[in-house]
């Protein structure tokens, strides 16, 4: 790609955050975006944002999960708020794997015609 063919990307001035990073060292990180002006200074006009982030044991290994804290201000409220977070993460995953699971159900198979390639688990003789 030429680099005059490069898209235009810019910060949006307005919606900048800044970073902070809590854990327990056991469940999880909680993660706080605190609203910042382009000065750096902390914009009071914008609710912080909490996002609770964990990892789960599956069989096909470590996965990781994470949602925002709805509601919460302080980091009380967040840490109070980990455990539902990751609940509904939970569960949004599953709702999606279920639907993936159904489109793939509905799919009809003709052979010869974009066939998908078996499971690296099948066995060809």
């Amino acid at each position: 790609m030429a680099e005059s063919d490069a898209p235009d990307v810019q910060m949006d001035a307005a919606n900048l955050y800044r970073e902070e990073s809590y854990t327990d060292l056991k469940a999880g990180t909680m993660r706080k975006l605190v609203p910042v002006k382009v000065d750096g200074s902390d914009d009071p006009s914008r609710e912080p944002i909490f996002t609770a982030a964990t990892q789960v044991m599956t069989p096909g290994g470590v996965l990781p999960l994470s949602g925002e804290v709805e509601g919460a201000k302080t980091l009380a409220d967040a840490v109070a708020g980990f455990a539902p977070a990751i609940k509904q993460a939970i569960a949004d995953l599953r709702e999606e794997m279920a639907a993936m699971q159904r489109e793939r159900a509905s799919q009809i198979v003709v052979p010869g015609r974009n066939a998908p390639p078996p499971p690296p688990d099948l066995l060809m003789r």
